[in-house]
């Protein structure tokens, strides 16, 4: 069974788990699927300031906290006890076309050769690192989502705000795949 969780499995199976998560959310307590809400529920919960965007009743929502738990536990199982221990597969064209830009290391899930401590304090580092953080987290706030919320819950909830923050996604992936990282990996 061990040797059964080890190996990959079809992409499709994931997407119908978590396609399934979405109505036995509704089904079963009317809840939305997101995560990058639960952020906005620990700083309510554990900061004491009178900011109006941290004063309701986090509590209502303590099993999206849980369930983010949830997801960081089962990564940690996942990466740990569960390790795959094949080479990730990569696309031959993929590969090549991140080596002309300076990428050379692909034995785990991002490339060392960019996300690690030691880079975090040099340009190229701080660019993916702290700023791409930034603007991820500011992104799905000023989106009233992050992906996961409006592409797959707003998306099944027919919400046209969702299928718009959705193509817009698509076009800022495509913009920093062939536009952005090129110039930001050739610092």
């Amino acid at each position: 069974m061990l040797e059964l969780l080890r190996q990959p499995w079809h992409w499709s199976i994931s997407g119908l788990l978590i396609g399934l998560t979405v109505p036995i959310l509704l089904i079963l307590g009317n809840k939305s699927f997101g995560i990058s809400s639960s952020l906005r529920h620990i700083c309510a919960a554990v900061i004491p300031a009178n900011i109006n965007f941290f004063k309701y009743d986090w509590k209502k929502e303590t099993w999206n906290l849980f369930f983010v738990a949830g997801i960081v536990l089962g990564g940690f199982i996942g990466n740990f006890l569960f390790t795959n221990p094949n080479e990730i597969v990569i696309a031959a064209q993929t590969k090549q076309d991140l080596m002309a830009l300076g990428v050379k290391d692909f034995s785990g899930l991002m490339p060392t050769d960019i996300f690690n401590f030691q880079s975090l304090f040099t340009l190229k580092g701080f660019i993916f690192i702290v700023l791409g953080g930034f603007l991820l987290g500011f992104g799905a706030r000023w989106a009233g989502g992050c992906t996961s919320g409006h592409s797959i819950m707003g998306i099944s909830d027919l919400q046209i705000p969702s299928v718009i923050a959705t193509i817009c996604f698509m076009i800022g992936g495509f913009v920093m795949t062939w536009l952005i990282l090129p110039f930001v990996l050739g610092l």
